[in-house]
């Protein structure tokens, strides 16, 4: 059975720190691209931050500067280093595992994580 597993959210007053991470088990976690989404309610699921299998990142450009994607696949988990938080970061996070970063960006996702909560108070 393929899960991914997030962990790491919580509440954090704005400018503080966060760092989420998404463990991986069942799948050849290298194989994979990896990207982190996020939902506030009534908003449209956005994709933050992706990496690929060769370790390249991207970001959102609301994030960039602010947020760092990281993987280790000696440990099959993926990272987001989230600093600098800001109230419109207050979002349901989920990582998400796809052949290439171009099919986390059109939405194609082999596998999801159940999502963890992070919570920017002003």
């Amino acid at each position: 059975q393929v899960q991914l597993v997030e962990s790491g959210g919580g509440l954090v007053q704005a400018g503080g720190s966060l760092r989420l991470s998404c463990a991986a088990s069942g799948l050849t976690f290298g194989s994979y691209a990896v990207g982190w989404f996020r939902q506030a309610p009534g908003k449209q699921r956005e994709l933050v931050a992706t990496i690929t299998t060769g370790r390249t990142p991207n970001y959102v450009d609301s994030v960039k500067g602010r947020f760092t994607i990281s993987r280790d696949n000696a440990k099959n988990t993926v990272y987001l280093q989230m600093n600098s938080l800001e109230p419109e970061d207050t979002a349901v996070y989920y990582c998400a595992a796809a052949a290439y970063t171009l099919h986390l960006r059109r939405g194609a996702i082999d596998y999801w994580g159940q999502g963890t909560q992070v919570t920017v108070s002003s």
